[in-house]
């Protein structure tokens, strides 16, 4: 899908389907298709792949060629199944245009449109329009931590308070796998923070290099600080994370361990009445207790005394 936007006024103004891309100050790609990277190839920019965006090496991630600034992150996004997915996002700096590509759906842009009058430095010239998502990136970013920490101390306290008998294990399980989940959500939001750090001090060097950038310092100066505060809230959460976890999986074993030891209290119970019938089951000749008319209900009688015994013994130690 391609999306152009022209300027108008201070705002973002989409432009028609049919409409020459001459004008755009902003095209996104979303999943472009070949027809799509053709339009943009024909105003003299290369649309990488996503096998090109997906390489590891830095020098493949951020690189300026013909003028043009090339500048991969990984940013989060949410799947079908409303999952925590991340992807690479491109963004292609050039001196008329800013060019986006990317293969994941990414709140940020679908937001930002609307508000490019209200975010940063404004949208009237690329550099401008790249701060500006920057930021709108950011937001978002601080945004899905909020909702981390959130869903962590509605967590604790699913963990912390005891539930009903016999749905605790259950009840544990669910939050042992919302834990992992935030847990993936938060490697993704800590890879977005690495990579876009990264891609603003690239956007620093090579500021000197670069037409209408002046005043531009400032905003790149104060998005560096919100990524380096978020990265200390990252590194927070993702210990409470920790510490949620192994709480969880101690409450797990914790319940795991009381229905054994019921179930061994249980064996032992029945141990002594085991033994006393094994006994007078045995065949052997002269057994006097089987003469006796009362042989029977004496039997049942010290099976029932010795469970009762090892039942009370057991309360005495606290073990039941």
């Amino acid at each position: 899908m391609l999306i152009a936007y022209r300027e108008a006024e201070g705002r973002l103004i989409r432009l028609a389907p049919e409409a020459s891309l001459s004008a755009a100050v902003w095209i996104d790609l979303n999943k472009p298709e070949d027809a799509e990277a053709a339009a943009v190839a024909a105003l003299g920019i290369e649309v990488p792949t996503l096998e090109d965006m997906e390489e590891i090496e830095i020098s493949n991630r951020l690189y300026r060629e013909a003028g043009t600034d090339y500048l991969t992150v990984q940013l989060t996004g949410h799947s079908e199944t409303d999952g925590p997915v991340s992807g690479p996002v491109t963004f292609i700096l050039s001196p008329k245009r800013l060019i986006t590509v990317r293969h994941h759906e990414s709140r940020p842009f679908e937001t930002y449109p609307t508000r490019a009058d209200k975010v940063g430095p404004g949208c009237g010239h690329p550099n401008s329009i790249f701060l500006s998502l920057v930021e709108e990136i950011v937001g978002r970013l601080a945004d899905l931590l909020e909702s981390v920490g959130r869903s962590l101390d509605h967590t604790a306290r699913t963990v912390y308070t005891p539930g009903k008998r016999g749905q605790n294990q259950k009840r544990l399980e669910v939050a042992l796998r919302q834990i992992g989940r935030e847990a993936e959500l938060l490697g993704n939001i800590r890879l977005a923070l690495l990579t876009m750090n990264r891609a603003l001090g690239f956007y620093t060097q090579t500021a000197r290099d670069r037409v209408g950038d002046e005043g531009m310092s400032g905003s790149v100066a104060n998005l560096m600080r919100d990524i380096d505060a978020l990265e200390v809230h990252t590194d927070f959460l993702s210990q409470r994370v920790g510490l949620t976890s192994d709480a969880t999986l101690g409450m797990i074993n914790l319940t795991q361990n009381s229905t054994v030891r019921i179930v061994s209290v249980v064996a032992v119970l029945f141990s002594p009445p085991t033994l006393i019938a094994s006994i007078y089951g045995m065949n052997f000749d002269i057994m006097p207790e089987l003469a006796q008319p009362l042989g029977y209900p004496s039997a049942l009688v010290a099976m029932l005394a010795s469970s009762a015994i090892a039942y009370f013994f057991f309360r005495w130690k606290n073990w039941l």
